[in-house]
């Protein structure tokens, strides 16, 4: 089962990304890792782990208040 990652916007709204897939949830959570904060800085605010078309979990990229 392929993961991958979608991204929103501070308003919710699906923004373009990275279209990579992962062979692992690991390997995604690696990449993500390592990636970001160069996904904030182009706007994204949220991402969302995706199995196939299973939402796992959706993570802030925004800074803790």
């Amino acid at each position: 089962m392929p993961w991958s990652w979608r991204y929103e916007d501070v308003d919710g709204k699906t923004v373009d990304g990275p279209e990579e897939t992962f062979s692992s949830q690991a390997d995604a959570e690696s990449w993500i890792g390592q990636e970001w904060r160069q996904l904030q800085s182009a706007g994204v605010s949220t991402v969302i782990l995706v199995e196939d078309d299973r939402v796992d979990y959706q993570m802030s990229l925004l800074p803790a208040e």
